[in-house]
């Protein structure tokens, strides 16, 4: 029986909305509104302020079933903006961080989202330098990321979907997104969970 069902069954509450589960992972309510917004070549299901409590649950709460239903609108707001898509991959973690969480909530979710759009999920990318958990770090010390942060394992080509679950400043996004054209990608458009910072959409309208 699928973990999301078991949480149903438990009485585990709904991570949007506190109240309990009648579907696995999020309540039938919750799902009901979600839905995404698009700008210029991303996708995102709102701010960090309104959509917040879904992220931190995949992210730290360990409820990697979520990542299903919230694909689910990121897909349907990716056919509708007609990308024509080679494949789907996401921003890399840390092995010690993977290690300790389990799983790495955006590859989580980028293979939900690739599942979703019958396109295939490649873990293309990897980090090449530690560093330190970006909530932790302010707007400048973000955009001070090293330039050469991700590497690609493959060759690619034709237009992909990088997938990561908060956009706040955007260097870290932009990283993945510059090792990815290097590695042959033609063109790549974003999806994320949430955004903090609105201003940071600007490079993507």
């Amino acid at each position: 029986m699928p973990w999301g069902w078991i949480e149903a069954l438990l009485g585990h509450a709904c991570p949007g909305c506190g109240g309990p589960l009648d579907l696995p992972a999020l309540c039938g309510r919750c799902r009901a509104g979600l839905e995404a917004f698009s700008t210029g070549e991303m996708v995102y299901l709102g701010h960090y302020a309104r959509v917040g409590p879904l992220v931190r649950a995949l992210k730290y709460g360990r409820r990697e079933a979520l990542a299903r239903a919230l694909a689910e609108p990121l897909a349907r707001a990716v056919a509708a903006r007609g990308w024509r898509l080679q494949g789907v991959t996401a921003v890399p973690t840390l092995p010690h961080r993977l290690a300790l969480r389990g799983y790495n909530p955006p590859e989580v979710l980028a293979r939900a989202l690739a599942k979703a759009l019958g396109v295939p999920y490649r873990p293309v990318l990897f980090r090449r330098r530690y560093t330190p958990g970006q909530p932790t770090r302010g707007f400048k010390e973000r955009r001070l990321l090293p330039g050469d942060l991700f590497g690609a394992r493959v060759r690619v080509e034709g237009a992909w979907l990088l997938v990561d679950d908060v956009l706040t400043s955007g260097a870290t996004f932009l990283r993945a997104r510059g090792a990815l054209l290097e590695a042959g990608a033609a063109r790549v458009y974003g999806a994320f969970l949430a955004v903090r910072d609105p201003g940071a959409l600007g490079p993507y309208r």
